[in-house]
């Protein structure tokens, strides 16, 4: 059966048995495979196919919300009669918006047959390639290798529905030499577009520059960010600070900022779901449509991303930035945010630099403080001293604990290029950059 058939079917099978006073029905569907490999060996092969059925019952100004990945109709009753018991025990919530009314839901345009049949053998010839020129250099790599796709469906008792398909391929490569490792990662929505000698040569000239691993002191650095790092740091302002419900919690920055220079002028970010250079979502979880939004434009406050919670809060519309029930109080974030471009070259940035680091990505980052958005982590997987515009060798990984909301006001030089790359929350397109005055606080011993 198609899935937006299937679809179809179950949210017909939800609303047939619901009593509730209004219902809304969230469908996903994944399939996935996936190679891994390591010590340029693959040595697991995983393949996924998964179903899962969020149903919401309304009842007056209460809400309950079930699950269940069991699509047959006796398992959806089921979750539906969880759903409106859910609702009747539950204390009432003034703050519960209406459903979506009937909306201009579009398909998604990032959906290739290509990548959906990619099978192990074509993933295995791509990680051939990183594994024997990794192996030509005495080099050792691990990675992996994924493809797939996912369907979202979303109904109400409005007679709002929409579903759209999107595929994914991710290759990842770690490099390993004596003296440090190098990284590379590539996300696609078209798996054609996925280059494993491109991904390999990367790792392996970050894991082949110099012999010998150096240590410098924790200190105040200027720094090259690659696009690894710049995407965690879009993922924090996401997190933290362009939801609407956090700016009316008023624990982001953004809170009464409108309009005022809150970074630096040569910083541009807006959130797009519907940019074709990323992976394209239609519309969100509550059955509304993706918009654009302007988060910040030449370093001042634009705006920031609303469901229709947030938005009723404010008497505007949402954006599209819905989270499925029984995730609405995480609140609204945005998931598909582009950072403008400069004029300069990673190469043109180092350049500049008379003493300082180039950090290919960051690991483990946490929050450490909302407001300022300072957040703590290590480099990894490449991070090198400059010095005099020149690349001296690789140094041990440092700890770092720095508010992004500063490090925005310090940048010196932004890339002129810009790639998708996924961390945490979002597939973010994104430059390298350059900033002064990173606070570095300690030392690993790798």
């Amino acid at each position: 059966m198609p899935l937006d058939s299937e679809f179809h079917k179950v949210s017909d099978l939800v609303h047939k048995h619901s009593k509730a006073d209004h219902t809304a029905a969230v469908f996903f569907q994944n399939d996935s495979a996936l190679t891994r490999y390591a010590n340029n060996i693959i040595h697991q092969n995983v393949q996924e196919h998964n179903n899962n059925l969020i149903v919401q019952a309304i009842i007056g100004k209460r809400s309950g919300v079930a699950s269940t990945n069991d699509l047959s109709e006796a398992a959806i009753r089921v979750a539906v009669e969880r759903a409106t018991a859910a609702a009747r025990l539950l204390p009432e919530n003034p703050d519960l918006s209406a459903l979506s009314m009937p909306q201009r839901l579009w398909a998604s345009k990032s959906y290739f047959i290509k990548t959906v049949e990619t099978g192990p053998d074509q993933r295995a010839s791509a990680v051939s390639i990183v594994c024997s020129e990794s192996e030509e250099g005495k080099l050792v790599a691990a990675g992996t290798f994924s493809t797939g796709s996912y369907s979202v469906g979303y109904s109400n008792s409005n007679n709002n529905r929409g579903f759209y398909s999107t595929s994914l391929a991710e290759m990842t490569a770690v490099v390993q030499s004596p003296a440090g490792s190098g990284y590379a990662d590539r996300l696609e929505t078209d798996v054609s577009n996925i280059d494993a000698h491109a991904i390999a040569e990367e790792a392996i000239h970050r894991a082949t520059i110099g012999s010998e691993l150096l240590e410098v002191p924790p200190g105040k650095y200027e720094v090259v960010l690659e696009p690894y790092c710049v995407c965690d740091i879009l993922d924090f302002f996401g997190y933290l600070s362009f939801g609407a419900l956090a700016v009316q919690e008023e624990r982001s920055f953004m809170s009464g900022a409108i309009g005022k220079q809150v970074m630096g002028s040569n910083i541009t970010i807006w959130d797009d779901a519907l940019d074709s250079r990323g992976v394209v979502t239609p519309f969100d979880l509550e059955g509304m449509p993706k918009r654009k939004v302007n988060l910040i434009t030449d370093g001042i406050a634009k705006g920031y991303c609303y469901d229709l919670t947030t938005a009723a809060r404010e008497g505007t519309t949402s954006t599209g930035h819905g989270l499925p029930p029984g995730d609405s109080y995480w609140g609204p974030s945005p998931a598909n945010m582009i950072m403008n471009t400069g004029s300069s070259s990673i190469e043109e940035m180092i350049g500049h630099v008379e003493r300082g680091l180039l950090v290919t990505r960051f690991w483990y980052t946490r929050p450490v403080h909302p407001l300022t958005v300072t957040i703590t982590g290590v480099t990894r997987d490449g991070t090198f001293l400059i010095e005099n515009g020149k690349i001296k060798g690789p140094v041990k990984n440092l700890r770092f604990t720095q508010s992004y909301l500063e490090a925005m006001n310090n940048v010196v030089e932004v890339g002129n290029k810009s790639r998708i790359v996924r961390t945490m929350f979002a597939a973010n397109h994104v430059p390298a950059l350059r900033i002064k005055d990173w606070n570095f606080t300690g030392v690993t011993q790798f």
